[in-house]
């Protein structure tokens, strides 16, 4: 994956992530507390999309 295209999957992996956390903050306020595991591994994209928009950075910067 080229630089030029690892920008807007992270992007995508971040506003996935976020939109999965404030579903869990959103469902728990409501009162659910089972709720399911893909709920908590979609969550966990915002790191991951974090972590590959600053690769994406620093690899574009070091050209």
């Amino acid at each position: 994956m080229t630089g030029s295209k690892l920008m807007p999957a992270a992007i995508t992996l971040f506003g996935v992530g976020l939109l999965a956390i404030i579903a869990v903050f959103g469902l728990y306020a409501a009162g659910e507390r089972n709720l399911t595991v893909w709920l908590y591994i979609a969550a966990m994209m915002l790191p991951l999309g974090l972590a590959l928009a600053v690769f994406s950075v620093v690899r574009r910067r070091g050209r």
